[in-house]
């Protein structure tokens, strides 16, 4: 992946919630990292966490940063993919924590994208009841989603993220310049999330989207996607209320990750999660087909699939696991418009006609 990175300056992000902390992007910023964290974290070790492919492309410079910073630096890696955000290796985080006998006034700083940022949030709110954790986001879609807001979590057999917790971050530091060692999948699951954004609550960026590649604006683009979510979380922070529109295309999208065993991946999933559900919602007279027509021309423009091979049974079954059912109902976000959802609850029995009506057989 290539493009432009406009003026290289340095966009700060306020997120207040429980923690207050700032969202920096910038280019230039994987060198500058232990000057960032040691001006947020007063700590004298940081573990640095990342998986196996990120750390040969960015983490002898972000170890070298941390250490010319003062940080005595440990390093746990472990292999790329959805699959390994489970129990057995948070576990070996824990017990590698232990091992390098790091303090609560201790650091532990992420590089990679969201597997590796939820797993090392969950490991750090949890061990010693709460370490700082500063997110270091190496792909467009955790620079532009995941690493904000607080969510940690580890994927249990039966569904996605079924345990984690509310953690925010220390700080956060986004490099476009290490997005441009994306793979082309990777920076369209990238896409789909900022493109989300626009469909959620932002029809001018919408139409920033469709207009100019996002490669062409990728600090823009970071910035104002971490703008939209900051308002949700200083709002609602614990996922109580309409911070939920953020999970636009992701009910339907974690059944698909599931029923694929996570061989769809999160961005590709959360695209046909977004079709289905605009599907639904224009076949029930909730939105017009125009909608559904602008939504899947800017999926088709970058590339993203707007279509799944998954029976609505298939899809029902595995969605009975999602984190957002109550009792015998499931919330779903609806669009109304380009720019505009709703929340709406329906009884879990109805969702396979939801499904149905979504283009699944």
């Amino acid at each position: 992946m290539s493009g432009g990175m406009g003026e290289n300056r340095m966009q700060r992000i306020r997120v207040t919630a429980s923690r207050t902390y700032d969202v920096c992007v910038q280019e230039g910023l994987l060198a500058r990292a232990g000057a960032c964290v040691a001006g947020v974290c007063r700590a004298s070790a940081a573990a640095l966490i990342s998986d196996e492919t990120v750390f040969a492309l960015y983490g002898e410079t972000v170890k070298a940063s941390l250490e010319a910073a003062g940080f005595r630096v440990v390093c746990f890696l472990f292999p790329a993919g959805e699959s390994q955000k489970n129990l057995t290796t948070y576990g070996e985080i824990l017990h590698f924590l232990a091992a390098c006998r790091l303090k609560r006034s201790d650091v532990i700083v992420s590089l990679g994208g969201g597997v590796v940022g939820d797993i090392a949030g969950f490991a750090a709110s949890t061990y010693l009841r709460g370490l700082s954790h500063v997110q270091i986001p190496t792909t467009l879609l955790s620079a532009v989603d995941s690493s904000v807001g607080g969510k940690t979590a580890i994927n249990l057999d039966s569904a996605k993220n079924q345990v984690g917790t509310f953690y925010q971050p220390a700080l956060v530091l986004c490099d476009p310049l290490a997005l441009r060692s994306l793979p082309e999948q990777s920076y369209r699951e990238g896409c789909a999330e900022a493109i989300k954004y626009g469909v959620m609550g932002d029809e001018r960026f919408f139409s920033e989207l469709l207009d100019t590649p996002v490669c062409e604006q990728l600090a823009h683009v970071i910035a104002h996607c971490v703008m939209i979510k900051r308002d949700c979380v200083a709002a609602d922070e614990f996922d109580l209320g309409n911070r939920r529109l953020l999970n636009l295309g992701h009910t339907i999208g974690h059944a698909v990750e599931s029923c694929s065993r996570y061989t769809v991946s999160h961005g590709y999933a959360v695209a046909i999660g977004m079709t289905m559900i605009t599907r639904a919602a224009w076949k029930r007279n909730i939105c017009k087909e125009e909608t559904l027509d602008r939504l899947c021309a800017i999926l088709e423009r970058y590339g993203l699939p707007t279509e799944t091979e998954y029976t609505a049974d298939a899809l029902y079954e595995a969605a009975r696991s999602d984190k957002k059912i109550s009792a015998s109902t499931l919330e779903l976000v609806l669009p109304e418009d380009i720019g505009r959802c709703r929340l709406e609850q329906i009884a879990l029995t109805e969702f396979p006609a939801w499904l149905r009506d979504g283009g699944a057989r």
